[in-house]
């Protein structure tokens, strides 16, 4: 059974999804393909049967994250305190699909996107102790941070020419002078650290809710070993007031760290409110809300 309309991007549908199955898998042939209700960016997500998922690539600069994830989440998941995705089996190219691909096991819960945790404090201490834990796994051999993480876990200097693009269009939008401080405080505050294990992208639609805690991470796509400061942004996006006090709290990480956290997500903030200034006004100040807050974190702890 296929139940999908075409997704435009990369030519992948539940159909395309069903082919690849029967093909490479079929012991599982003949399973529902679904989509599911809230997907990503970097790759098609599909229920496949009651228990598992299809996960596809939408571009070729996301493939590396294929093997990555294969290769490493065996390795990782029993000494995180939460679930993260089971991998049953990894496909190749075909039925006209260009990249590599896999099947994951299925994870109950909703994303913190779609059901934010009433106790959001309690949930600030889990996701810091899942980013703990993470950083205590063995990163003997793991991907050094570059370009298959987008450069997470190395230096935010990597986008500084766009960083200053980006505060260059701004200007008059935001306090830019402010802005461009934490900007030069981030890239000051050098990572000399052991490199330790970081997932890349801590954020709400990664993080999975059940009974109001963290239930497991999802997307490590953009994960590897190097800098966790990118790991801290969640700080900013999602926590505030209590629950960023009690997830700073339970990290205990320097200055430098929080340094360069404030780094990545004015970064991102700045990107993301320099494409959608002038055309979409609840997006836009949902970005300024960040780049407030990071100021206004700046201010109260350099």
């Amino acid at each position: 059974m296929v139940t999908s309309p075409p997704d435009g991007r990369a030519g992948i549908d539940a159909t395309l999804v069903a082919k690849l199955i029967d093909a490479q898998f079929p012991q599982w042939s003949g399973l529902p393909v679904v989509p599911v209700p809230v997907d990503g960016w970097d790759n098609r997500t599909y229920r496949l049967g009651d228990d598992m998922t299809v996960r596809l690539p939408t571009a070729a600069g996301y493939v590396p994250a294929v093997d990555k994830e294969c290769t490493w989440l065996p390795r990782l998941a029993p000494f995180l305190p939460v679930p993260v995705p089971p991998v049953l089996g990894k496909g190749e190219p075909g039925e006209g699909y260009p990249f590599p691909w896999s099947v994951r096991g299925w994870l109950p819960g909703r994303t913190a996107a779609a059901e934010e945790p009433a106790d959001l404090s309690r949930f600030a201490v889990d996701v810091a102790e899942f980013v703990l834990a993470l950083q205590r796994c063995d990163a003997t051999g793991g991907p050094a941070a570059g370009e298959h993480s987008w450069y997470r876990g190395a230096s935010p200097a990597h986008y500084d020419d766009e960083t200053r693009r980006c505060l260059a269009a701004l200007a008059g939008r935001v306090d830019t002078e402010r802005a461009t401080e934490v900007w030069e405080a981030a890239l000051a505050a050098e990572w000399r650290g052991a490199p330790v294990w970081f997932h890349g992208d801590i954020a709400s639609g990664n993080l999975l809710v059940d009974g109001g805690r963290l239930a497991a991470v999802i997307d490590f796509g953009t994960s590897g070993v190097g800098d966790p400061a990118c790991d801290l942004v969640i700080a900013w996006t999602m926590f505030s007031g209590d629950s960023r006090e009690a997830f700073r709290k339970t990290l205990a990480q320097d200055a430098g760290m929080w340094a360069r956290a404030r780094g990545w997500a004015l970064w991102k903030a700045l990107l993301v409110l320099s494409e959608c200034v002038d055309t979409d006004a609840a997006r836009a100040a949902e970005q300024r809300r960040v780049i407030d807050e990071v100021l206004t974190d700046h201010t109260r702890f350099a």
